[in-house]
């Protein structure tokens, strides 16, 4: 029985198929390639593909004999989704859609799911809860939501049992040195912060010093990727075990602003890494927080590489060894 990924080659689900292979799984990768890179996946079987294509999709799911699905395709730039909406409700609503209109078909019941902290919006509590409010101030945060919800409804009508795993700020690199974080364009603060570092860029542009937090700049909680990838394999093993369908926050618990990240970093690297000051982006929160109580409980998941200090040291190996990427 083999585990589908979706968006496998990306970021957090290549680390996550690096997890699977540790563990031995049967593992089937689609990804139409757009963000993700070939050189990420370090095994298992890769369609070339898009979740919309019902011929491409189908032809996966007759191939293989697949029994859970893990499903991090979609488009996830904040920015963007607030200049071009109807790009991501076709990519991550419509694709969701497609993906479990599939899985019902040939009868696949288990689906692990890449939300987000952006699904809360401006939080009513700090840490969140998976109880709190839902209401997001972007377009991404938004599709996120609905594709939740949509697998409510797919487990209420045809029994497909879903786990939501809604992280935080993803950062950092495999400890193998073999895989990282490389996105085009790039946007999350902590490659952007290196690749300042590297000379690749002349300044980090921080946007806002007016928020409601100590310095005035917002404040997230980073998770190492690797941590992320281990609850999505046993987010999977609770399924496979009769467990009901749930929702998780993913985070360590501990925020850092923007301006700590750039002065850690600055502690990391030994480079000098200048800031410039603009105006805050549409639909950014203040503070975000998680409470991962519940994961940790209910999941037996516990984040082992919890120190901003590491998560950035990690990320800023992978990015001296491969300052162009994979793009050797």
């Amino acid at each position: 029985m083999a585990v589908l990924v979706t968006g496998g080659a990306g970021y957090i689900g290549s680390h996550t198929v690096a997890a699977l292979l540790e563990r031995g799984e049967e593992i089937v990768i689609v990804d139409n390639l757009q963000q993700g890179h070939k050189e990420a996946v370090l095994g298992g079987k890769l369609y070339s593909g898009d979740l919309r294509d019902a011929d491409f999709l189908g032809t996966v799911f007759q191939e293989n004999d697949i029994d859970a699905v893990i499903h991090f395709a979609a488009s996830s730039l904040v920015g963007e989704s607030m200049k071009d909406p109807g790009k991501y409700y076709h990519n991550n609503v419509y694709g969701t859609l497609c993906l479990l209109e599939k899985m019902n078909q040939y009868g696949v019941k288990k689906i692990v799911f890449s939300s987000t902290a952006a699904t809360y919006g401006e939080p009513e509590n700090v840490p969140v809860d998976e109880l709190d409010r839902t209401l997001p101030t972007n377009a991404y945060g938004e599709t996120k939501l609905a594709m939740e919800k949509m697998m409510k409804w797919f487990d209420v009508a045809h029994g497909i049992k879903f786990v939501s795993l809604r992280y935080f700020n993803a950062a950092g690199a495999h400890e193998s040195g073999k895989i990282g974080e490389d996105h085009n364009p790039e946007t999350h603060l902590v490659p952007v912060v290196l690749q300042v570092a590297l000379g690749q860029r002349p300044h980090i542009s921080v946007f806002g010093e007016d928020y409601p937090t100590d310095d005035g700049t917002c404040v997230r909680d980073y998770i190492h990727v690797s941590d992320l990838a281990d609850a999505h394999v046993l987010a999977v093993e609770k399924l496979r075990k009769g467990g009901g369908s749930a929702i998780y926050n993913l985070g360590n618990g501990t925020g850092f602003s923007v301006k700590q990240v750039i002065d850690i970093a600055v502690e990391v690297t030994g480079r000098e890494i200048p800031a410039v000051f603009e105006a805050r982006r549409a639909g950014d929160p203040a503070v975000l927080v998680a409470s991962s109580a519940r994961a940790r409980q209910e999941l037996g998941w516990s984040p082992s590489r919890s120190k901003l200090e590491d998560i950035i040291g990690s990320a800023w190996a992978w990015h001296q060894a491969n300052p162009s990427g994979y793009n050797k």
